[in-house]
């Protein structure tokens, strides 16, 4: 059989249903409210690879050297290719679809999570949750494809390296799949039965409106319960301030995003009355399993629902000798809790008092006190201004941002909660860390001397020679976050990125590709201008450098289109860097010798970054569109054009384009259109600069700056309406594209695409859905 149903299993069926499988199955054996729902078996993933033939070349292509990230991207690559694109054979396809079928009626098609389960994961010692992939509100539609795409999650670059650090090999480990009916939650969470550091008999529940993505990714706030078993009381309660919850769109089935109203921002979640049943279902969920358990709930017409449950591993070793290992989710809160909690974005109370020298107080997420600089992060270019024993201090942490963490002693978050991000990350490095502070970077100052403690949630001013850092534990790295559901427009939404450690997090927001990488941030990130590097390493040291960073953002995104700017960098930039001795002394860079005309005036470095290009085109790369910035004329094409034959690319056969930032450029549209181009982008914090005559970051005239104009959008219009006769495409990759006035005038225009910066893009996607749907309306009436 293909399929087995989650009643007819238990902890014993792991080899066959997977560890997450089993839970269920165990949970259902108890007793225990269980959404209904069934497992693909892991025989049946074991028959599909053995049975195409397929099983020797996936093994021999995963069988790489962990620590060669080059080798890691392919073996990814070629495992997914070999596993999604081989049919299923027909009697496991029929047996599947026959089963889900069941689960709901002819009229009314049943949405499930479609969530993997492997074979090894969620054991005692050892936690792959938040490696493979889940997928939610699925139907009948996309449901044999997302199976496949959880059997092909096995072999991510990220699984592949943990389960060599771990000594499973690749060929014992299977993977199943759990198909389970979607809780359409009014309120949801995360509780761990005992404290997830220390072990002690205190429940914390963590609650929120609707589905339940955005608590354990970090995104939002949500209530605080602590329960305290020994004296059967609940010992504190937080009420965050939630703005916003996520729910299901009963038409598209998308998971949106909704504002919420005064009153239910600040209404408490839950009632004593179902604190009290979370805590007897959590106590019998723990007896049951005899560990103490991290658990996810959701309530559905005033039904608790158990939505998974696994051990606790990062309880420390010197609580009742508990295990010291720490991998809960293995950096991921997005994956590892996959239909947890939801949302609530605010000001943390939690924590006690301290005293008058309590600067900040929030959530104990990590336990131990430590003492350490402030360092204030608000963009990810800000990384590497933390250094060892430093406190990170930012609204929210990141995947990416777990270098830096690495390197802190300490990390404070305005936002998130018990299962955040920054407090499973936390928790996992031993650094002492308070989340969910709501001011944190408003209040602390950069560099100044504070002492956190992980256990009160507090930081206070200045130094504690007496702090006492938590035991390290074995570092773990933060995975990919989940995929959110994208509504589906006419005019694409793509993402901006600025360095390639953001690709992941980028590619995750459901963006059709990214509108504009920037190269200047690779290239600065050297320590040297290109000159140098080229000088003191070569031609082909500093091309590996750009192909290294441009192939880790195509190949996240591949296919989808990934625009690359030529270096756009301004002179007082390259004058910090070493070999910057010579860079000319500009009264306003910005006006000054940057972009496609310092390419063409100093062509060397130029040359290798199209050399660059040209290597990663015949890579396979075909998603790469070159972009050039600051251009004026058709004399400018022509120069860049010529460089672009001599490196080998054809400007026929390719896709390029120019950047409009100045208002030449805009009123030339025609003539660089006859010059070949294939699109043309708007850069609005230039465009608007140069069109306004107004500096941005002047004091005397910053509030004169508005890419709103009707100066600066006729402009970005009428280049619109010209590129359209002429069919090429136009997009805007600057800040403004961002604004709901700016996206709604520019779809009226027929823009052919809108990019936004990373956190924008969902917001981005929506209103461009409202105002198509508009148009559309209004063209029928």
């Amino acid at each position: 059989m293909a399929v087995l149903w989650l009643e007819d299993v238990d902890a014993d069926d792991v080899g066959v249903v997977g560890g997450k499988g089993a839970s269920l199955g165990e949970l259902i054996g108890a007793g225990l409210p269980v959404p209904p729902g069934f497992v693909v078996t892991a025989g049946t993933y074991r028959e599909f690879i053995e049975g195409a033939g397929i099983d020797e070349t996936l093994f021999d292509a995963v069988d790489v050297d962990p620590e060669d990230s080059t080798a890691l991207r392919e073996a990814e690559a070629t495992a997914r290719e070999l596993i999604t694109e081989t049919p299923f054979p027909d009697p496991v396809r029929e047996e599947i679809l026959e089963s889900y079928r069941s689960m709901g009626t002819e009229d009314d098609e049943a949405f499930v999570a479609v969530r993997s389960s492997a074979t090894a994961e969620d054991l005692p010692d050892s936690s792959f949750a938040g490696q493979q992939e889940t997928f939610l509100n699925v139907r009948e539609a996309d449901l044999l494809r997302r199976v496949k795409e959880c059997w092909a999650s096995l072999f991510t670059q990220r699984a592949i390296y943990y389960r060599q650090q771990r000594g499973f090999p690749h060929e014992d480990v299977d993977i199943a799949v759990v198909v389970q009916r979607m809780v359409d939650a009014e309120k949801s969470g995360v509780m761990f039965t005992s404290h997830p550091s220390t072990g002690d008999p205190q429940m914390t529940i963590e609650a929120a409106w609707g589905l339940g993505e955005a608590v354990v990714s970090g995104t939002v706030s949500p209530d605080n319960y602590v329960y305290d078993r020994s004296r059967a009381t609940v010992e504190d309660v937080t009420v965050a301030d939630k703005k916003v919850e996520m729910v299901r769109d009963p038409e598209s089935g998308e998971t949106v995003q909704l504002d919420l109203d005064e009153e239910r921002r600040t209404e408490r979640v839950l009632s004593d009355a179902e604190i009290d049943d979370l805590v007897t279902l959590g106590e019998r969920v723990e007896e049951h399993y005899g560990t103490p358990q991290d658990v996810e709930w959701a309530v559905f017409e005033g039904e608790i629902y158990m939505l998974q449950s696994r051990p606790i591993t990062t309880i420390r070793e010197d609580a009742d000798g508990a295990s010291g290992e720490s991998e809960t989710t293995d950096g991921d809160a997005g994956s590892g809790h996959e239909a947890a909690a939801a949302i609530g974005d605010g000001d943390g109370e939690a924590g006690e008092d301290g005293g008058d020298d309590v600067l900040v107080s929030g959530l104990g997420a990590s336990p131990g006190a430590v003492s350490g600089a402030v360092r204030i992060v608000d963009k990810l270019d800000h990384l590497d201004q933390v250094e060892e024993g430093d406190v990170l201090v930012t609204e929210m942490t990141m995947p990416d941002m777990v270098p830096a963490m690495k390197r802190a002693a300490g990390i404070v978050t305005d936002e998130g909660g018990m299962t955040s991000h920054a407090a499973i990350i936390s928790r996992e490095l031993g650094v002492p860390a308070v989340v969910g502070t709501g001011n944190g970077t408003r209040v602390l100052k950069d560099g100044g001397s504070v002492t956190i403690d992980g256990d009160k949630g507090t930081v206070r001013a200045g130094a504690d020679e007496g702090a006492e850092p938590a035991e390290e534990f074995e570092p773990v790295e933060a995975a990919r976050p989940e995929t959110p559901v994208k509504p589906m427009t006419a005019t694409e939404v793509k993402v901006n990125v600025s360095i390639p450690e953001a690709a992941e997090r980028a590619a995750a927001t459901g963006a059709d590709g990214v509108g504009l990488l920037r190269i200047e941030h690779m290239v600065l990130s050297l320590g040297k201008t290109p000159e140098r590097y080229i000088a003191d390493h070569g031609a082909r040291a500093y091309q590996d450098e750009l192909i290294d960073g441009i192939r880790a953002v195509a190949e996240e995104f591949y296919p989808r289109p990934v625009r690359v700017r030529t270096i756009d960098a301004p002179t007082d930039e390259f004058r910090e860097l070493e070999g910057g001795e010579g860079e000319p002394v500009e009264p306003n860079p910005m006006l000054g010798w940057r972009g496609t005309r310092r390419s063409l005036d100093k062509p060397e470095p130029f040359r290798q970054e199209l050399a660059a290009f040209g290597r990663l085109i015949e890579m396979g790369y075909d998603n790469i569109e070159v972009m050039f910035p600051l251009v004026n004329d058709a004399t400018d094409i022509e120069g860049v054009k010529r460089h672009l034959q001599e490196a080998g690319i054809d400007p026929e056969d390719h896709t390029w384009g120019v950047m409009i930032e100045t208002p030449a450029s805009a009123l030339l549209i025609d003539e660089l259109a006859d010059a070949g181009i294939d699109f043309a982008s708007f850069g609005t914090n230039d465009l608007t600069q140069y069109t306004l005559a107004v500096d941005r970051n002047n004091g005397h005239v910053a509030d004169r700056f508005d890419e709103l104009h009707p100066a600066v959008l006729r402009l970005i219009g009428d280049t619109i309406d010209r590129c359209r006769e002429r069919g090429v495409d136009t997009s805007i990759c600057g800040q403004a594209g961002s604004k709901p006035e700016m996206v709604e005038f520019l779809v009226e225009k027929g823009v052919s695409s809108i990019s936004a910066n990373i956190d924008a893009v969902r917001d981005v996607q929506h209103e461009v859905k409202r105002v198509e749907q508009r148009l559309l309306l209004d063209s029928v009436r």
